[in-house]
């Protein structure tokens, strides 16, 4: 595992750009002429909640380098779960994690993440890449396509494994933005599409999070039966409001975390 957070960020944010490569096109439309200013809010993984590679062998890694955990999510529609991490430094990046709650999916899918788990070597999970490994089977199109028909999650997971599902920036350290109607403003004009499930924006200042995401680029995966290419990974945006405390709100709104999940949904 990692003994370093940057460098654990950096692997995560160049193996993302790889199959992401509009992420590049939005830090060159919202950020300054200094380049410093797209903070990344957090970054989302997904797994599966098999004993082997579940929730909390992800966040081992994450705990390895400071972070504690946070917050609980359930998802009961989409059959997910998740908890949230924070680092000691507030200035490193928040991290969500959530897991398909697998026995709660058809004999067929389970059959086919276990086939695909049991392909994933034992000493891989706590390696120092695990979190950007990527796949550790290969399954067909058609498998895919089956797995697409029942949980879009689990067909994702199928032929991205381990990789951050997205990064977000965080609207509030913008400076050529203050508000979340003016960055989704400036993504369409430079031709972005977003994701507008439940809305454009997820959230309300009233639950202290404003939401909102590009729809997945489309990237080529090699299945055994051929190159597809099929929804990869997406950028979302926060704004976050100030506690009665004053203090900037860090946790996540289930019912908003609900519909950034389908940014990913094949179109």
């Amino acid at each position: 595992m990692h003994t370093d957070v940057n460098a654990l960020f950096e692997n995560l944010w160049d193996n993302y750009l790889s199959v992401t490569p509009s992420a590049v096109k939005v830090h060159e439309l919202l950020g300054s002429t200094q380049k410093d200013d797209v903070i990344n809010d957090h970054i989302a993984l997904r797994t599966f909640n098999h004993e082997k590679i579940g929730l909390e062998k992800l966040a081992a890694h994450f705990l390895a380098v400071g972070y504690k955990e946070c917050g609980e999510y359930h998802f009961e529609a989409k059959k997910l779960y998740a908890k949230h991490f924070e680092h000691s430094d507030p200035k490193q990046p928040k991290v969500f994690i959530s897991e398909l709650l697998v026995e709660q999916c058809s004999e067929e899918l389970q059959a086919i993440v276990n086939d695909m788990v049991e392909q994933i070597d034992e000493d891989a999970v706590t390696a120092d890449n695990f979190l950007y490994s990527g796949t550790h089977w290969q399954v067909s199109s058609d498998t895919y396509k089956k797995l697409l028909a029942e949980s879009e999650y689990a067909a994702w997971m199928s032929a991205w494994g381990y990789r951050a599902n997205h990064f977000t920036v965080s609207i509030n350290e913008l400076a050529k933005f203050d508000d979340i109607e003016s960055v989704n403003q400036a993504l369409k004009d430079a031709g972005f599409a977003l994701n507008t499930s439940g809305g454009e924006i997820k959230g309300s200042p009233e639950v202290l999070l404003e939401q909102s995401s590009t729809l997945a680029d489309d990237s080529e995966v090699e299945f055994s039966d051929g190159v597809v290419a099929v929804p990869s990974c997406f950028y979302e945006f926060a704004l976050r409001y100030a506690k009665p405390d004053g203090e900037l709100y860090t946790g996540f709104v289930a019912a908003s975390a609900d519909k950034i999940f389908e940014s990913t949904n094949a179109r």
